[in-house]
């Protein structure tokens, strides 16, 4: 049960790979809410960004409303009941897919996102061809507070 805020200028957001009632990415996002909206410190995490926008529009969920009920102090696992209830209706296997096919991304293999990925990743000694994103956000996180 998830409802401090962290200092994300001394530890990293949860990984985006942790999953929470099923999904990728929401125990992040509420990591990086809380620190900006419950007094802990966002450091150089981002919140509303394209990461949380890969889960909240999939859903069909308004940042907005996940906001609110993270702000009224909802736990990680009360956040995800809230998004099994609201946006567009997901079964539990197809809940199952689209966190499978989000941990498997590969920005690189995307011609748009490729020679961004590949510069990213050159920074951290990764191989753009065989890290996901969510292995480059994991290798990021690692250097919190020493940037």
């Amino acid at each position: 049960m998830n409802t401090q805020a962290k200092d994300l200028s001394k530890e990293a957001a949860t990984s985006p790979g942790k999953r929470v009632g099923g999904y990728v990415i929401l125990a992040r996002l509420t990591d990086k809410a809380r620190a900006d909206f419950l007094g802990g410190n966002v450091g150089e995490y981002h919140t509303d960004c394209p990461l949380d926008h890969m889960l909240l529009d999939w859903k069909g969920v308004p940042y907005a409303d996940v906001k609110n009920e993270i702000v009224n102090g909802a736990d990680d696992e009360t956040v995800a009941k809230f998004l099994d209830a609201h946006g567009t209706e997901k079964s539990p296997d197809e809940i199952k897919d689209w966190s499978d096919s989000m941990a498997a991304m590969n920005p690189y293999s995307n011609p748009e996102k490729k020679e961004w990925f590949a510069g990213e990743c050159q920074k951290l000694g990764l191989d753009p061809a065989k890290t996901t994103l969510f292995e480059w956000l994991d290798a990021d996180d690692k250097t919190i507070g020493v940037k």
